[in-house]
């Protein structure tokens, strides 16, 4: 049984994320917490509480966390591929919450879980870092807590918000390189790379759609995210960022991961936000300008992307049957 928490800013790819855990039987989701990034913070929160409402989950708390980054502003909000709603502009094909957000607080509710955990718990960060890197330096005695950050966000070989920025870890730089440089809490990081290669067609949103009645819903949200992303692919369809970490995070082994020193660029330049990772082989790396070791984070190269595909419809699909 994995014990998950979702920090995450829905997002299309955000509500098939939360929806796959929320209905996971292999799953204890402990909680959702919120953070700006795709859309406002008010909205991400009611995002959340909508989606797990779909999936009949009132009992997960759902916490607001920090609408702004850490140090500075963030230069642009993404409604481009996620509609002005951050559900392709079909919020309302969802029903109304039927609750509000717990009054603690994303940070106060993470640390709150991890002192109740009687085991370790995965958090798995799908949106801007801030939320994270709060939480590990107020609460460093809780980080024993947590078995792993699973975290959508980077890319290695070329951005999406930027020529070199992938929209999460380019949001909040400075709260990114707090999480994955110099905090010592086991990481996978699930970049642009591999989530862009494992989109999905329209024939598999048709299968969503055909699912059952919140595959229904989802497929429902799609449309301006299909829009976007078919331009950005060249063909029909759409990428999953968030639903493959969590996959992951669900399912330890799922993704294929190397081990690589990073750093996140927080200067001011065309490269901000970029992941710098150092993939030269040890002997290469001997007498040269070398990133710090204690920046090593498992970086997911590869999965069976087929297999992730069809995992994914299945999160779906066999709940809703049930």
């Amino acid at each position: 049984m994995t014990r998950l928490i979702i920090d995450t800013d829905p997002g299309v790819d955000d509500a098939i994320a939360i929806a796959i855990a929320a209905l996971s039987p292999s799953t204890d989701l402990l909680g959702v917490t919120t953070v700006f990034g795709n859309v406002p913070l008010a909205k991400t929160t009611r995002n959340a509480l909508r989606i797990l409402e779909m999936c009949g989950r009132d009992d997960v708390p759902v916490a607001a966390g920090a609408a702004m980054p850490l140090v500075h502003p963030q230069a642009r909000q993404d409604s481009t591929a996620h509609g002005d709603d951050g559900l392709s502009g079909h919020a309302d094909v969802l029903p109304e919450p039927s609750r509000d957000a717990v009054a603690d607080g994303a940070v106060g509710l993470m640390a709150s879980l991890l002192e109740q955990a009687e085991e370790p718990v995965t958090i798995s960060p799908i949106g801007p870092l801030t939320n994270i890197a709060v939480l590990l330096a107020a609460y460093p005695h809780l980080k024993p807590k947590i078995e792993r950050l699973v975290i959508m966000g980077g890319a290695l070989e070329g951005g999406n918000v930027t020529a070199r920025a992938e929209f999460n870890v380019w949001s909040d730089p400075e709260a990114a390189r707090r999480v994955l440089v110099t905090e010592d809490v086991p990481c996978v990081l699930v970049p642009m790379d591999l989530t862009y290669r494992c989109a999905v067609d329209t024939d598999w949103l048709e299968l969503l759609a055909t699912s059952g009645r919140v595959g229904e819903a989802l497929r429902a949200l799609t449309p301006e995210y299909v829009r976007h992303y078919t331009r950005a692919l060249g063909w029909p369809g759409m990428v999953v960022h968030d639903a493959v970490a969590i996959v992951e995070a669900i399912t330890p082994g799922t993704l294929v991961t190397e081990s690589l020193p990073l750093d996140i660029e927080c200067s001011f330049g065309p490269s901000r936000g970029a992941v710098i990772a150092d993939r030269r082989r040890r002997e290469q790396i001997d007498d040269t300008v070398a990133l710090d070791e204690a920046g090593r984070v498992d970086v997911a190269m590869d999965t069976d992307i087929a297999r992730l595909r069809a995992v994914l419809l299945e999160g779906i699909e066999e709940k809703m049957e049930a």
